[in-house]
Formats: C-alpha cells, sequence, structure tokens
C-alpha cells in the first residue's frame, strides 16, 4: 500500500472502517515495520483490526491471549512428553533404546506456540500476530515479549535459533488494567482507539449489518452514545451496538421505542446492575427524540 487513503479504502473493503488516524498508524505499522500498540476500552475494536488485517494480507491471524502467570512454554514452545515417553517404549520394545534417545529433541516433538508459529512461519505471506490484552500478562513476560519484537528469533537450546525472514504483522492490544512500560511502548507505534462518533457507528452498524435500515441504525447508535454517557459498569462496545441493531431486526421491528429496549437490553448491555439503571432512568430517555 502506497498511501493512507490505499490503506483506509481496503480496511473498508473487509469490514472495517477506520478513522485517519488508526489508517495511519495502519499504514507506518506495514511500511516501517513496527508492531502496533492498540489501547482503548474493550469493545471499541482493538482486535477486530488483527482479524481484518489478516483477511486483507492473507497471512494466517495468530492469536496469543495474554493472562497473568503466562510463560514461555504457553507462548514460545514446549516439548511433548507424552510423544516422547510413546516414542521411548516403543523403541525399547523394537530394542534400540540408545539411539531413539537422540531423537527425542527433534522437530517431531516440538510443539509450536504461537511467537514461534508467528516466526518460523516458512512460506507465504507474512502472519498477523495479535498479542491480545498484554495489560493482563506480568512484568517477566512482558521483558521477554520486547526481547522477542526486538529480534524476531526464539532460541530452542535443543534445536538452535528460529530467525524470521519475514517478520510478522505485530498487533499488541491493552485495555490499559495496567500501563504497558515505557520499553515495550518505544519499540511500538502507538494508537489510542475511542469509541467512534455517531456518524461513523451509523456507518458501521450498516456496513457490518446491511439488513438494518439507515433509520434502525441511527436510532441504535443513538441509544448506545446515550448509554455510554451514563457512567455504566461496561459500556456498550461497537459489537454491542451491531448486536442490538440486529436483534431489534430479528424481532420484525424497524424502530426503537421504548418496549423494544426493553425486551432486547440483553443485547447490549451485560451486567444486572446496568440494565436496572437504565431502567431506573427511564426507558424512553433513550429513545427520545
Amino acid at each position: 500500500m502506497s498511501s493512507v487513503e490505499e490503506v483506509a479504502l481496503a480496511l473498508a473493503a473487509h469490514g472495517y472502517l477506520a478513522d485517519e488516524g488508526l489508517a495511519t498508524a495502519v499504514f507506518l505499522a506495514l511500511t516501517l515495520p513496527r508492531p502496533l500498540l492498540l489501547e482503548g476500552e474493550a469493545g471499541v475494536g482493538k482486535t477486530e483490526v488483527a482479524r481484518v488485517l489478516s483477511s486483507w494480507t492473507g497471512g494466517e491471524l495468530i492469536r496469543l491471549q495474554c493472562y497473568e502467570g503466562i510463560d514461555v512454554a504457553q507462548a514460545v514452545y514446549e516439548w511433548d512428553y507424552p510423544r516422547q515417553l510413546l516414542h521411548l517404549r516403543a523403541a525399547e520394545i523394537d530394542g534400540r533404546g540408545a539411539s531413539a534417545e537422540d531423537e527425542l529433541y527433534s522437530e517431531r516433538f516440538l510443539v509450536r506456540r504461537a511467537l514461534l508459529r508467528a516466526i518460523a512461519h516458512g512460506d507465504g505471506a507474512p502472519p498477523v500476530l495479535l498479542i491480545d490484552e498484554i495489560d493482563r500478562a506480568d512484568d517477566e513476560f512482558e521483558a521477554f515479549l520486547l526481547e522477542i519484537l526486538s529480534e524476531y528469533s526464539v532460541t530452542v537450546p535443543e534445536l538452535g535459533t528460529f530467525r524470521a525472514v519475514a517478520p510478522p504483522v505485530v498487533v499488541v492490544t491493552s485495555n490499559r488494567t495496567r500501563d504497558v512500560h515505557d520499553a515495550l511502548k518505544r519499540r511500538c507505534l502507538y494508537h489510542w482507539l475511542d469509541h467512534p462518533d455517531l456518524e461513523r457507528e451509523v456507518q458501521i452498524v450498516r456496513l457490518r449489518a446491511p439488513e438494518v435500515s439507515e433509520v434502525l441504525a441511527r436510532d441504535v447508535a443513538v441509544a448506545v452514545e446515550r448509554l455510554r454517557g451514563m457512567s455504566l459498569y461496561k459500556p456498550p462496545g461497537v459489537a454491542e451496538t451491531i448486536d442490538w441493531a440486529r436483534a431489534v431486526v430479528a424481532l420484525g421491528r424497524d424502530r426503537l421505542d421504548a418496549s423494544t429496549v426493553d425486551v432486547t437490553m440483553g443485547s447490549v448491555l451485560k451486567y444486572r446492575e446496568d440494565s436496572e439503571r437504565v431502567r431506573h432512568e427511564g426507558l424512553a430517555e433513550l429513545v427520545d427524540g
């Protein structure tokens, strides 16, 4: 891609309406190339960026879901110990136990996890490596990840070093439950993703759910905008906006009114306390005007 505009058009062709800031960040991440760190509230479309990039570039989407306590065995590689044990037992029966031991630490028994798969991907389009919710991992793993992203190489002591011929497209996401360390941020391009404005959200609903009319898409987008201004425990994201609009269509209704909000609230709000607060504030307030 030779321009930011072409990136925006390509993303839109695969179902993602990016504003100029995000399109620019993606363009630079692909051109330089550099990992792209996306931060923002849950539900603003951070993970979807990686999925759309995979669809667009043709590279495999490889997802590493981070969590507290994640380590090398879950993220990079481990040895298939049950198969190694079976191999030894079979070799003992065949009378070749000594030679079988030399075969234990070969690629045959290597289990490649997300980071090694992304680095040693072989031929074809570079994969899109999604490192999801890095803020859930601990400091030690973040430091290890920084080393991986600096060199795009992994050393397996028994086999040697795997290096990426072409680096993967890397998207790192964070919901900002804690601050990501400056060292990792310096390694990445950074972009903050916010909820779309009203007009863009209407366009997103129409793009992702073409069965939804323009009028209904606007009704739902306006109501969601008001919900986000109510200091709820879990404000709805874009995915919930789309789900809500589809739910209303599935009920055969073409406008959003108080009674429709009441029966479809589970499509957009996922906590009882939030639903009760909205009902207390008055359902008509969401659709008034």
